[in-house]
């Protein structure tokens, strides 16, 4: 791949995943800051706005890079032999550096403190399970609608995670980059840091799961079948 061209779809992965965690973290504050301790409206205004973003990240970006915005997502594709190791490296690397700056923009524009840790606890076989099914779910989505809707996957996706926020244990992060981002705030969206590693086994055992099933799923009959 010539390095103009990977310039470029790095750039829309680092644009992208900065917008995507500006906008976890930020509605997270936001949500929080208005509902006056009521956690289901938080969580509401959260869910809304990430789900909204994602539609208009992948919309923008899916004919540049892919709009992964996930390393999980970027893992896939690898062992699909449809992206080089080294792309994919670069891949991981951008989204997880972008995804910090996204969390900090979100709280330079709310005021708050650029640096901190969370202690919110996210741990247990529930929220590790919960991790693992939301993002299998992310790539069963993604590949399915890729096979059969491509025009559709902006919205599959979106739809898939604000379904996530509700009926998982964990509020489906789904997303290793958005995981270590999470836990650089003290915020509503926040992981306690010592909860980052189990989270992301999880979520790479989902999405290696997902890889697997769709791959046998949705391949392709040979004429003799």
């Amino acid at each position: 791949m010539a390095r103009a061209e990977l310039a470029r779809r790095l750039s829309a992965e680092a644009i992208g995943t900065a917008f995507l965690l500006a906008t976890v973290v930020g509605s997270g504050i936001m949500g929080e800051t208005l509902s006056g301790g009521n956690d289901a409206v938080a969580l509401l205004g959260n869910t809304v706005a990430t789900g909204a973003i994602l539609v208009v990240l992948i919309l923008v970006f899916g004919d540049v890079s892919g709009a992964h915005f996930n390393p999980a997502v970027t893992m896939v594709f690898l062992i699909r032999g449809e992206i080089s190791g080294a792309v994919a490296l670069a891949y991981i690397v951008v989204q997880i550096a972008s995804a910090l700056v996204g969390t900090w923009a979100a709280h330079f524009m709310f005021e708050e403190v650029l640096m901190q840790f969370s202690t919110k606890p996210r741990t247990g076989l529930s929220q590790w399970f919960s991790e693992a099914v939301a993002t299998f779910g992310l790539v069963m989505t993604i590949l399915g609608t890729l096979r059969w809707r491509p025009d559709r996957v902006s919205y599959a996706v979106g739809l898939f995670i604000t379904a996530g926020y509700w009926f998982t244990a964990s509020t489906s992060f789904a997303n290793p980059a958005v995981t270590v981002a999470r836990a650089f705030t003290d915020t509503f969206s926040g992981i306690h840091p010592p909860h980052v590693p189990a989270f992301i086994v999880a979520q790479l055992v989902g999405a290696m799961l997902a890889a697997g099933v769709m791959g046998w799923l949705l391949r392709r009959p040979a004429v003799s079948e």
